[in-house]
């Protein structure tokens, strides 16, 4: 039984699509997080403005649908991204700072979800954003340009909570890439 501990299933979901069902796992949980923060701070983007960005009526919850959407997709290029051989070889390397040689995999994948929030906020809603609305001419979603500033924390909080997720559910320990890209 010495030899279980040393499985994929002793450090999570491992083999070819591992990392695609670990992304769309913690991008959709990172989706709904992130969701709640925007729903105290600013209810009616979730509502009405996602939508409305797809020529959309708000009708339910398909605000909601669409937000977790986005999520799981963001979640499997992250996914892609990590997963790849000089991305992954930076989060295992040893450092010679003790402190920071302490810090597993695990930290270590939730602080590059974190910059991945950082990434995504300052490309999606400050660059692509404007650029869509501007192109489908969504009315309802310029909302969305106004609050681009306070998603911040929001997209903090996915980054952060995707990290973690696909940290806890990927084996990245002595992974190696077994992916077609």
């Amino acid at each position: 039984m010495s030899g279980e501990t040393d499985t994929a299933a002793a450090y999570g979901i491992g083999g070819h699509a591992g990392w695609i069902v670990g992304g769309a796992l913690g991008g959709a949980i990172g989706a709904v997080a992130f969701g709640i923060v925007m729903w105290v701070l600013e209810p009616g983007v979730l509502a009405a403005a996602i939508p409305a960005l797809y020529g959309i009526e708000p009708v339910g919850l398909v605000g909601w649908a669409i937000h977790i959407a986005h999520g799981a997709l963001l979640g499997i290029v992250f996914g892609l991204l990590v997963t790849r051989p000089r991305v992954l070889g930076v989060l295992r390397t040893d450092v010679e700072t003790s402190a920071l040689s302490r810090i597993g995999i695990v930290v270590r994948t939730t602080a590059a979800g974190f910059v991945y929030g950082l990434t995504v906020w300052t490309v999606l809603p400050l660059l692509v954003l404007p650029a869509w609305i501007a192109a489908v001419g969504a009315s309802g979603a310029e909302a969305l340009t106004s609050i681009a500033a306070g998603s911040l924390l929001g997209h903090l909080v996915f980054g952060t909570v995707l990290g973690a997720v696909f940290a806890a559910t990927v084996d990245l320990h002595d992974r190696t890439v077994e992916t077609p890209f």
